[in-house]
């Protein structure tokens, strides 16, 4: 690992789920509680008041597709209300109860059955996601970037902005060479860390010149 990635990862090379409280792994509720903060971050507001948001919901019982479900329009409204997520939080609600709906209808509660569905393919898997409220593109792109680290079948996983700040750094934009410099299981650190590179000019221009 030379120089430039160790001290990216070092500084920035923490996954968005991971910030959000969640300890991922190929299990229905990590997954389900991935996919809720993947419906908060594509939305246009700031990552930290997503993952706020996130939290919260997790805290108020929301961490299951029944439970997201039970806490009710309200309930999800006043959870998002607490971490400030106050723009879109009525819409966003409702996103989520229906996406909560969806889950349990489409997968039986159980998003492990996703990758079957598809049969490990990640350009349908992208196309699946996008099937759930609230999640388009960019959001089945911000999900395959966390999940590949459960889900080997993704790898590698570099959205738009995971390769801008790939450029930012002077590293290579072509995601097969930026997954050459780390080690599998670190693929979901980089790629969050090369986003954050992305979204914070001051970072890239302070490890450009470490």
């Amino acid at each position: 690992m030379d120089k430039t990635t160790k001290t990216l990862l070092s500084e920035a090379g923490h996954t968005y789920a991971e910030d959000a409280g969640i300890t991922l792994k190929d299990q229905p509720a990590a997954l389900f509680k991935l996919l809720v903060l993947t419906n908060l971050l594509s939305t246009r507001i700031n990552a930290e008041i997503a993952v706020a948001a996130a939290r919260e919901l997790f805290e108020a019982g929301g961490g299951t597709p029944r439970g997201l479900a039970k806490l009710g329009w309200q309930g999800r409204v006043d959870a998002l209300g607490r971490a400030h997520y106050v723009r879109y939080d009525e819409s966003t609600s409702t996103r989520l109860g229906d996406m909560a709906d969806k889950v349990m209808e489409d997968y039986a509660g159980d998003l492990r059955r996703l990758p079957q569905n598809v049969g490990r393919d990640a350009d349908r898997a992208r196309e699946a996601l996008q099937e759930f409220p609230g999640i388009g593109p960019v959001g089945a792109e911000i999900f395959c970037r966390e999940a590949q680290a459960v889900w080997p079948w993704l790898r590698p996983s570099f959205d738009a902005l995971a390769l801008k700040g790939a450029e930012r750094l002077g590293l290579s934009t072509d995601p097969k060479r930026l997954a050459e410099l780390v080690a599998d299981r670190e693929l979901a650190r980089l790629a969050s860390a090369l986003v954050r590179v992305a979204k914070d000019k001051k970072l890239a221009d302070r490890l450009v010149g470490a």
